[in-house]
């Protein structure tokens, strides 16, 4: 298969709510610090910190589900996440809070055309190398 991902409407175009993944856990090297670069970064998209102990800690969405978790790891294998964004300002808050708080840009905030045309997205690296990504698939407001 070659050219551009063919995108079928899965919700994100049509407006219609479809999650198949429960939550993500991804490891760190420093969970203190990665704490506080989360809680910081992922401000502006609402979550919070629900959980926390020796075993890591765990981030509640806006809407109250605890679905991204960070636990300690000697030896972390970076790795892509995309976090849904309700528009394009956020994307933008995100990212601003994500490079103030110690992420280095991997992406500024911007139409990303060659996987849909509303696809506006930011993307930054955590302190293990994580691709953190928030994204917004609605057309401009």
């Amino acid at each position: 298969m070659s050219g551009a991902p063919v995108w079928l409407d899965c919700g994100m175009v049509s407006g219609e709510t479809f999650f198949m993944i429960d939550h993500l856990s991804i490891g760190v090297t420093d969970v203190d610090a990665a704490k506080k670069f989360y809680t910081a970064a992922l401000a502006p998209l609402g979550y919070t910190l629900g959980f926390e102990g020796d075993w890591g800690a765990g981030f509640k969405n806006a809407q109250g589900a605890p679905d991204l978790w960070i636990r300690p790891e000697k030896v972390v294998t970076p790795v892509h996440v995309a976090l849904q964004a309700e528009s394009r300002d956020l994307v933008t808050a995100f990212y601003a809070a994500a490079v103030a708080a110690g992420g280095k840009d991997n992406g500024k905030p911007g139409l990303r055309p060659h996987y849909h045309e509303t696809y506006y997205a930011a993307f930054v690296l955590d302190a293990d190398g994580h691709n953190i990504e928030a994204v917004c698939h609605k057309p401009e407001s």
